[in-house]
């Protein structure tokens, strides 16, 4: 059919590219007489355990699906190149960046966060956007959301029940806007931005270090989708953000977005006003600039989603020579918590999977054997110091050397300013309009809570706005307050 999209033509495209049907194999790569009729004794009897070929279809079939993500479970994703079009050398030694025009191949994994593998891509939820790029020092994970800041600034905190958590943490509050503002839902992946969202370390050949931010910015504009067609869509396609993005790159007309970092020397770092490694906070694009680094492009799908995307693992310690990781407790916490968990969903040899491995150098290490084994680094040592040409480590690699004092404790941070950088936003990056649909989102979710939780609710707002706080009140009022009841004497 002419109008069917590139998306649901899959199947279609894969006959055409075997004008004749392969041979039917089991996994062991022998012949097939007959797929749909087991071995048993006489047209009625019991199956024999000698039916080889049903044993091998159904052990694989029982193992099938891995563990999915405890979040991001559901996504989508692309391969492409990234490409260096301004020279930052002189903040970042990392060879990704080293010459403007240089290409570098990538894979994007795009997702929701709370959803499982089968919920809709249109859920109001903060969407993960992490990037894997295969550099010739090995594979850098840049593994952020598509907004600039989260919810906590510490990763000890688990929360049970949205509003419950969120009213009691504070901190929450910035990203809680962005979530319940129109970028809460992007129409399509290739319609939001990116961020790193942490706070790195950037090392040049010189050993001078900056702090910075990564930013990603969409080429194609930034879009949202309402909350009324999002419901729509979450019944009719819930697959839609997915099958937009696959139907672009088939289409010939790839996404691309524009990485831009933002700088801030360890004096300003130790002079600064707030903490400028709280995950919470944004740094002021006024006082510490967009600066253009390159041009990310993704042109190619994956051609089976579950080799490429599902197993797909980003890992935010997975960093190279240049870009170090900072004192942000989040980052820390991210450090063991991701490859644990690719350890966990995938198997001890996660990295040597195609979409993992770092192809554009070679892996020469002291790790050996273990599930899944595809390179054992042939007859080489097992064992450090060796006298047999195993590899050596070399002292040019040594990370930046920063000196830390302190009392060990557990520091909480609750009571650090969680409301003037939410003000702002509200004050001077909402539109009026905006502001309207931020507060009825937040009713529409909140009203649902109790009244407790309510009116916490509405303390944490107002301290962002007094007006914030009293639109909320009159919008609450009117799922909860009986005619003719004084709507604020009831909140």
């Amino acid at each position: 059919m002419a109008n069917r999209s590139k998306a649901t033509e899959q199947l279609s495209e894969f006959a055409q590219s075997r004008k004749v049907p392969d041979a039917l194999t089991t996994g062991y790569g022998v012949p097939v007489d007959t797929k749909t009729s087991t071995m048993t004794v006489g047209p009625r009897g019991p199956i024999l355990l000698q039916d080889v070929q049903f044993l091998d279809e159904m052990s694989h079939f029982d193992r099938e699906r891995i563990p999915e993500r405890v979040v991001h479970a559901k996504g989508g994703g692309a391969f492409g190149y990234f490409q260096v079009t301004h020279d930052v050398t002189k903040y970042c030694k990392a060879k990704i960046f080293d010459r403007i025009g240089k290409r570098t191949p990538c894979v994007v994994r795009f997702s929701t966060v709370g959803g499982e593998s089968g919920s809709a891509d249109t859920a109001r939820d903060p969407r993960g956007f992490a990037m894997k790029f295969y550099t010739e020092e090995g594979n850098w994970d840049l593994v952020g959301n598509n907004t600039p800041i989260f919810f906590i600034r510490d990763p000890i905190l688990d929360p049970d029940m949205f509003w419950d958590f969120i009213t009691l943490r504070p901190e929450t509050t910035h990203q809680v806007c962005f979530l319940f503002s129109d970028r809460g839902i992007p129409d399509g992946y290739q319609h939001m931005n990116g961020y790193g969202s942490h706070t790195f370390k950037l090392v040049n050949d010189k050993g001078e270090a900056v702090y910075c931010k990564f930013h990603v910015k969409t080429d194609q504009g930034v879009k949202c989708v309402s909350t009324d067609k999002a419901e729509q869509l979450a019944g009719s396609d819930p697959d839609y953000n997915n099958r937009m993005l696959y139907n672009a790159i088939a289409n010939g007309e790839p996404p691309s977005w524009t990485m831009y970092i933002q700088v801030m020397t360890f004096e300003e770092a130790e002079n600064f006003r707030w903490n400028p490694f709280d995950l919470t906070k944004i740094w002021p694009h006024s006082e510490y600039p967009l600066i253009p680094v390159g041009k990310m492009v993704l042109n190619c799908n994956p051609k089976n989603y579950f080799a490429e995307i599902e197993q797909s693992a980003f890992n935010p310690a997975s960093m190279v020579p240049g870009i170090e990781p900072s004192p942000d407790k989040m980052l820390q916490g991210r450090l063991f918590s991701y490859h644990d968990t690719h350890l966990h969903r995938l198997g001890a040899n996660y990295l040597q999977l195609p979409v993992n491995c770092p192809f554009k150098t070679r892996v020469t290490n002291y790790q050996r054997d273990g599930p899944q084994t595809f390179d054992n680094q042939e007859g080489a040592p097992n064992y450090y110091p060796n006298s047999f040409s195993g590899p050596l480590d070399n002292l040019k690699h040594t990370p930046h050397a920063v000196k830390v004092t302190g009392d060990v404790a557990r520091y909480n941070s609750a009571d650090e300013d969680n409301f003037s950088q939410v003000t702002t936003f509200w004050n001077k990056v909402l539109s009026e309009g905006e502001r309207t649909r931020l507060v009825n989102n937040i009713a529409g979710h909140l009203k649902d809570a109790k009244e407790f939780l309510r009116k916490r609710a509405i303390r944490n707002f107002s301290q962002v706005s007094p007006e914030f706080g009293r639109r909320l009140t009159d919008k609450l009022a009117q799922y909860h307050t009986p005619k003719g009841v004084n709507a604020h004497a009831s909140l």
